[in-house]
């Protein structure tokens, strides 16, 4: 029987832009190693909690590399629920490849 994955709120950097009237857009997501996800299209911007991590912000639905994941921004920070490093039962996920980042 396989384990469910478990999940951990993970501080990230974001490259993002904010307009005149004070919106912020994330554009690229850097994870801890450097590697960076560029975001292709931001699909939905919506206050919601994180409910694999817990804490709540400005929820992202962002397109990258063609899959759809979540980036919070919890001002003045960015957070996604990556995937665990090292979770009981699991070997720890491949670093700061896409399914580490979340992505469906």
């Amino acid at each position: 029987m396989a384990v469910a994955p478990t999940y951990e709120k993970r501080y990230v950097e974001v490259v993002s832009k904010t307009d005149v009237e004070g919106r912020v857009m994330p554009l690229v997501v850097v994870w801890d190693d450097g590697r960076r996800f560029e975001v292709a299209r931001v699909l939905e911007v919506r206050q919601a909690r994180a409910a694999k991590t817990g804490g709540a912000g400005l929820r992202f639905t962002i397109a990258v590399g063609g899959r759809h994941t979540h980036v919070f921004y919890e001002n003045p920070r960015w957070f996604v629920e990556a995937r665990a490093r090292g979770a009981p039962g699991q070997p720890p996920p491949p670093y700061g490849d896409t399914m580490t980042l979340g992505l469906k």
